[in-house]
């Protein structure tokens, strides 16, 4: 004996029936049919049993039995159903032989068929698992060629889900089709009770206005099944046939049967349908759009989700462009998967990029980040890899916190890891925060990603991270990732880059138990040439100096036409640096996509603009700046700070000396 949802003590009255009590399922393999009891026979609070036998090749061998708790005996549909559950269960009790009759096989088998449908319903979760459980299973036993299922949308129109056996061009026909129009489905949804055609000569003479239908259609006979969940029609389930055939009243009552199980499947798998897509598009307004083409920089990226839940989590990445053509590289991991996940990860992202925007330092930027984790309560903490890319430095200065080390693939081909002590999670960790520093190439690849790429069931992250960098060895060695001018070429190497290492490492179709994020970043160092500085006195001898390098400096590189400007620009922040600041005092020049102008002093005082008043002999220095530059800020450093200023560059054409041409595109705007 088995049972659901009736505890032991309950289920015990039942377990030694004899055949001559009185119980429903006795009274059921007594009649060898189905038995409906008034009552609450197990003191449940049921309104009554219904027992169908479960039958074998010499009769019946046990019963199914089911305590409903609505008012009213079961419908001749339900009944139905029950016996092809019945029918199903017992072609599978071991030791039991079935019927060998012609008709009872073909029941048997169809019932057989349709427990097995109900199971994959059951584990059906979008609308074309549905779909295609219906096509396997309701198809076959019938000896159907053709499956439409079409859901009624609240314009009154029906839009097919799916299809098989039919030409494509008629499944667009019938997309979108008008319910005012489709008199066979009217009439089906307006009675919600199915309709059986078995000819097409019969469906032309009860439906001559749907010739246009008729012709199109490469069936003959059709079975019309109305979907019914929550009480309303969702849709139409078309079981169709090459050939004129008549319908059993066993036939219908069993389609029939079976039409509100797929109606209400459906219903189910279009409400994840919805809510997938929703947290889908949650994810992707959360994601960077796409990847910013900086000087120094390009970059791809990958995220996958866990194999299981919303298909949405807490791993992020970003690119963000800081001044002096340094580069900010995010990627980071909210611990768990699902739509909470996901909302903390887009606050750590938007508090990153509001942080990095004040160019704070990489450990210095995690302690702010660790409190606002800390704050949002103690089940939540994250890892994170926070990176800024110099490339006049030629260094990456990072932190860690909890996640794993980034891999550096050389332009040689060769391939490494730091080995250095990540600081604990955020929401878990005690600054100060360790900030470590790689010095690089003129080329190379940044590696970074989260411990879903590299962390499994069947190896550990340092297992994990050696193969990765296998991986990237062998790739490096066999593609010329480097030395690559054209930013499309670049850029679409690194995406092959990036599905080669997510399908290496991830070869079971992609499948995780974790989310995935896959960050690779391709370096380029600044040419020393586009490079030029000087220091300055600290009295106002330092404007005019400045003044007279500029001048030779922009000529030298072909920028005569921004040597006014330029020099307006940096009299003003050198002034206000001789009148407000201390030294030391010093000047730097970067030709890039813009030209950058930077001017370094000792003191931390924040540079405001101020609103003059019109008898104001002064003030109106920084409004200056502002007017002139494309963008402008401050950043600070150990002991001082740097204004700086940028300015378009007025030859689009002219090509650098690093490969770059002048006017390949500005950087994304940033404001300090």
């Amino acid at each position: 004996m088995a049972s659901e949802e009736v505890t032991p003590v309950v289920a015990e009255a039942w377990a030694q029936l004899h055949g001559e009590q009185d119980a429903a399922p006795a009274r059921a393999v007594r009649r060898g049919g189905y038995v409906w009891v008034d009552g609450d026979a197990l003191g449940i609070g049921a309104s009554g049993t219904a027992a169908v036998p479960l039958l074998g090749a010499d009769g019946p061998v046990g019963a199914l039995s089911v305590l409903t708790g609505a008012a009213g005996e079961p419908d001749e549909t339900q009944r139905s159903f029950l016996r092809a559950i019945a029918a199903w269960a017992a072609a599978r009790v071991p030791g039991v032989p079935q019927p060998s009759a012609p008709g009872p096989v073909a029941m048997a088998e169809r019932s057989i068929l349709m427990g097995e449908l109900t199971a994959a319903l059951a584990e059906a979760m979008t609308a074309q698992d549905v779909v295609r459980a219906v096509a396997d299973y309701v198809m076959p036993p019938f000896g159907a060629d053709g499956l439409l299922v079409q859901v009624l949308n609240e314009d009154e129109r029906l839009y097919a889900v799916g299809s098989a056996g039919y030409p494509e061009g008629f499944t667009r026909l019938m997309d979108g089709f008008p319910l005012s129009d489709y008199a066979t489905v009217h009439d089906v949804a307006r009675t919600r009770t199915p309709r059986f055609i078995e000819s097409k000569a019969e469906y032309n003479r009860l439906y001559p206005s749907m010739s246009q239908v008729s012709v199109n259609s490469p069936k003959e006979a059709w079975a019309f099944l109305p979907m019914i969940a929550s009480g309303r029609t969702i849709g139409l389930c078309t079981v169709s046939f090459s050939e004129p055939r008549p319908f059993s009243d066993e036939e219908r009552t069993l389609l029939t049967a079976l039409s509100g199980l797929v109606g209400q499947a459906l219903e189910r798998a279009r409400l994840y349908d919805t809510e997938h897509a929703r947290a889908r598009e949650l994810q992707r307004g959360l994601l960077p759009s796409a990847l910013p083409r900086l000087p120094a920089v390009r970059a791809a990226a990958r995220y996958l989700p866990a194999a299981q839940g919303e298909e949405v989590g807490g791993d992020w990445y970003d690119v963000i462009p800081l001044s002096a053509d340094r580069v900010a590289l995010v990627i980071g991991d909210v611990m768990g998967h699902g739509i909470a996940e996901a909302a903390t990860m887009g606050r750590l992202r938007t508090a990153v990029s509001t942080l990095a925007d004040l160019d704070m330092a990489p450990d210095e930027l995690f302690d702010r980040l660790n409190d606002l984790v800390s704050d949002l309560g103690e089940d939540f903490y994250a890892t994170c890899l926070y990176a800024v890319f110099d490339p006049v430095a030629r260094t990456c200065s990072y932190a860690l916190a909890g996640h794993p080390q980034p891999v550096v693939v050389h332009s040689d081909g060769t391939v490494h890891s730091p080995v250095v002590a990540a600081d604990p999670p955020l929401g878990a960790a005690h600054p100060p925060f360790e900030t470590h520093q790689l010095q690089l190439p003129g080329e190379s690849l940044l590696v970074l990603c989260t411990d879903g790429l590299i962390e499994s069931p069947t190896q550990d992250v340092e297992q994990g991270l050696a193969r990765l960098q296998q991986v990237l060895a062998q790739a490096a060695s066999a593609t010329a990732y480097f030395q690559v001018a054209d930013e499309d070429d670049d850029v679409q190497h690194l995406e092959e880059l990036c599905d080669t290492v997510v399908s290496a490492l991830l070869p079971d179709d992609r499948q995780t138990n974790d989310d995935v994020g896959l960050l690779i970043v391709h370096t380029r160092c600044t040419d020393p040439r586009d490079v030029a500085g000087c220091d300055l006195p600290e009295d106002p001898r330092a404007a005019g100096q400045a003044r007279q390098y500029i001048r030779a400096q922009l000529t030298a590189w072909g920028l005569a036409d921004l040597v006014l400007t330029t020099e307006l620009l940096v009299s003003e922040l050198v002034g206000n640096v001789i009148r407000h600041a201390s030294g030391p005092v010093r000047l730097r020049l970067l030709r890039s996509r813009s030209l950058i102008c930077e001017v370094y002093d000792g003191s931390l005082n924040t540079p405001r603009i101020r609103h003059a008043d019109y008898t104001d002999e002064g003030g109106r220095g920084l409004q200056l700046v502002a007017a002139l530059s494309r963008r402008w800020g401050a950043r600070y450093l150990q002991g001082g700070k740097c204004i700086w200023t940028e300015q378009d560059l007025p030859d689009t054409d002219q090509e650098l000396p690093n490969g770059e041409l002048k006017g390949a595109g500005p950087a994304a705007p940033h404001a300090a």
